[in-house]
Order: C-alpha cells, then structure tokens, then sequence
C-alpha cells in the first residue's frame, strides 16, 4: 500500500486504478455482505433484513463522505 501513497492525490490514485478494478470492488463488497449476513441476529437472517442494513450502512457511509470532502474544503465533483 505504501507505493500508491507516494506521489500527490491524483497520481496516488491513479496507480491505485490500475490495480484495484471492478473486480476487486466487487469482491470487497460482497464480502461486506457476507460480513453483514454473519453479524444479523438469527432470528432477523432475512434478505430483506440484510438488504436493509446494507443500504442504510452505505446511504450513512455515502453521506458521511460527503460531509468530510465539504469540511477539508474538498470539491464534491472531484
């Protein structure tokens, strides 16, 4: 992790790209979902349930992002 930290912003992120890809981001959640489904209560292990937990996790995170960006004077769009 150390070698994309090198370098300014962009080009961090940049290198991070080429790397890290769908593939990769697919994998990532989806092992959050699993993670999501072992953490439920049993008696509440539904679809639905778990459906509705990982939206109001990543609406929370979504949110959250966008505050930080606003409070680091960061451009949203960016």
């Amino acid at each position: 992790m150390a070698m994309f930290l090198e370098g300014e912003g962009e080009e961090a992120a940049e290198r991070m790209s080429e790397v890290f890809g769908p593939g990769q981001i697919d994998h990532m959640i989806r092992q959050g979902i699993q993670f999501c489904w072992m953490s439920l209560p049993k008696e509440r292990r539904t679809v639905e349930e778990l459906e509705q937990q990982i939206r109001r996790i990543v609406d929370r995170a979504l949110k959250d992002f966008r505050e930080d960006r606003q409070a680091f004077g960061k451009e949203i769009n960016a």
